[in-house]
C-alpha cells in the first residue's frame, strides 16, 4: 500500500495493523493521500528564505488535502456525571477525513520542535481510545532529507556564487546574529569557503536534531508513544526539493 509514495522515495511505516485498516476500510483515501503528497514541491529558495510562521510548502499541502475534505477539526471529549459536566478536553487535529467506515486523522510536522510529536501521538491515542478516530497519521521530514539538508543548502550558495552575507539578502535569508556571524567567520578563517561555513550553521540552527524529522518520530513510536492507536507514518524525500526554484 502507498506504493506510489514508496516508489518516489517517501518513507512509509505502519503500526498496529494500520496498513490493513487503511486498505480494507479506507481504500478511497489512499489515492487522495498519494495525490496530495506526490504533487508537492519544495523550492530551495523557500528553505533559505523561510522565516517565522508556517512554511509555504506546508500551506500548499494543507490546501491540497482540504480540497479533498481533509479539514481541520476540534474534537471535544466531555465527562458527564448525573447530567452534570465534570470535565471537557479538546483536541484540535489539522486534517480529519470522515468516510463511511470511520475517521482518519493526519498531522503535518515539516519543521517544528520535536515535542510536537508527543502532542500529536498522545492526541491520537486518546481519540482512538474514545472511538473518535480509526487511525492517525503524521507527515514529516524524511531521514534522507534531514541528512542531506546541509549539502543542499551549501549547493544553493555555491551554485549562485554567494560568497558573503550580503549575497544572501535577496533570498530573504535574514541577517545572522552576532554570535552566529562570529561562528561562521571563525570557520572561514580555518579555510572553509563561505558556502560551507554558512550552510553548516544555518542548517544546525534551523533543521537541527531537536526538530521534527523521521528519526525523532520513529524514536517515539518505537518506545510506544501513541500506542495502541494504528498509525501511518510518512517521511518526505529529498527529491521534492527543487534546486532550480
Amino acid at each position: 500500500m502507498l506504493e506510489r509514495l514508496i516508489d518516489n522515495g517517501f518513507e512509509v511505516e505502519f503500526t498496529s495493523h494500520a496498513e490493513a485498516i487503511m486498505l480494507h476500510d479506507f481504500p478511497e483515501l489512499i489515492d487522495e493521500l498519494e495525490g496530495a503528497l506526490l504533487n508537492i514541491a519544495l523550492p530551495i529558495t523557500e528553505i533559505i528564505g523561510g522565516g517565522g510562521g508556517e512554511a509555504k510548502m506546508t500551506q500548499r499541502l494543507r490546501r491540497g488535502l482540504a480540497a479533498m475534505q481533509w479539514t481541520k477539526h476540534n474534537f471535544e471529549l466531555k465527562k458527564i456525571v448525573d447530567g452534570v459536566p465534570k470535565e471537557s478536553i479538546s483536541h484540535e487535529i489539522d486534517h480529519v477525513r470522515r468516510a463511511a467506515n470511520g475517521v482518519v486523522a493526519f498531522e503535518i510536522e515539516w519543521n517544528n520542535k520535536d515535542p510536537f510529536f508527543d502532542r500529536d501521538l498522545e492526541n491520537f491515542k486518546r481519540l482512538h481510545a474514545e472511538g473518535a478516530i480509526s487511525l492517525g497519521g503524521i507527515v514529516t521530514r524524511g531521514s534522507a532529507m534531514h541528512a542531506e539538508m546541509r549539502d543542499r543548502v551549501e549547493r544553493f550558495a555555491t551554485d549562485r556564487g554567494i560568497q558573503d552575507f550580503g549575497g544572501l539578502a535577496e533570498f530573504g535569508a535574514g541577517s545572522p546574529t552576532t554570535p552566529q556571524r562570529k561562528q561562521i567567520e571563525s570557520e572561514m578563517e580555518r579555510g572553509a569557503p563561505f558556502a560551507r561555513a554558512w550552510s553548516r550553521k544555518f542548517t544546525a540552527d534551523k533543521f537541527g536534531m531537536a526538530t521534527t524529522h523521521w528519526t525523532k518520530l520513529q524514536d517515539r513510536v518505537h518506545r510506544g508513544v501513541g500506542n495502541p492507536c494504528p498509525l501511518v507514518l510518512i517521511g518526505l524525500p529529498t527529491s521534492i526539493i527543487d534546486m532550480e526554484a
